[in-house]
């Protein structure tokens, strides 16, 4: 039976995922609440949707980073919600030793304490009806360590165990959570890390992401976590196969981290 929520929210919505997963959720009927920095990018996604699926569609400019995202958030946004989509992601790409401590901090803040932020304000109402989501969005980094990712790849890794122990807390009381891990996706995130982050594998569409999120929510059981991508799914179980002292070599190679500048 298809997962149908009255009301949903997505953070990191002005592109991307976040931008699929609303798509997906209009056409499924469900009215949003959209959030992300950029508040003109919002707009024009919320004007599509209302235009083309008649739902309500509200937007929330706000920086996920800010101390307490989750309670700040929680305060701007009225009402109960069935479905909460943790997208938001922030990452730094190169060497450690030469990055920027500020670059690393904000990693953390949007991609570690946002995510826990956001779950401790949405999930207690969730589970005092009995029923509800959150997905909060993982990647394959999570399963291995990645030179030249060091840090996003680690705050995934929280992800990851984090949503499996809400997981089995909060399917008790009639409310699934799980994360869901995409591989390479073509989103603004190479952009953004720079195009030296060469990828392996086929990129998937940040379409087919959604999309593997949504079928997970319509199932009747869903696991703790869901790899997006037949092939991203054995990548990340033969990781985990793999001695450590092995497998960080060869993902640095095939990363081809860029060179201090």
């Amino acid at each position: 039976m298809a997962f149908r929520p009255s009301r949903s929210l997505v953070t990191g919505a002005s592109s991307g995922i976040g931008v699929a997963f609303a798509r997906e959720l209009a056409a499924r009927g469900s009215d949003l609440v959209l959030v992300a920095r950029r508040e003109e990018r919002l707009e024009r996604l919320a004007s599509e949707l209302r235009t083309a699926h008649g739902i309500t569609c509200e937007t929330v400019a706000f920086d996920l980073s800010v101390d307490r995202a989750g309670a700040a958030l929680r305060a701007q946004v009225s009402g109960d919600f069935d479905l909460v989509v943790n997208n938001a992601g922030f990452a730094a790409q190169g060497p450690f030793l030469t990055g920027s401590g500020e670059e690393f901090a904000r990693v953390i803040a949007v991609d570690v304490r946002a995510v826990v932020d956001v779950c401790r304000e949405f999930l207690p109402a969730m589970v005092k009806r009995g029923r509800g989501a959150i997905v909060n969005v993982s990647s394959t980094t999570a399963f291995q360590p990645v030179p030249s990712l060091a840090v996003y790849s680690a705050a995934k890794a929280f992800v990851q165990s984090f949503s499996q122990s809400l997981w089995y807390e909060a399917k008790e009381n009639g409310v699934t959570v799980f994360a869901l891990a995409p591989g390479p996706t073509r989103t603004e995130f190479f952009e953004v890390i720079g195009e030296g982050a060469a990828v392996a594998g086929r990129m998937q569409t940040a379409e087919q992401v959604a999309a593997t999120g949504m079928r997970a929510l319509d199932r009747r059981s869903t696991p703790p976590y869901v790899v997006s991508g037949v092939a991203n799914s054995w990548t990340a179980r033969l990781a985990g196969l793999v001695p450590r002292r092995l497998l960080i070599p060869i993902v640095a190679r095939i990363l081809h981290p860029l060179p201090p500048q």
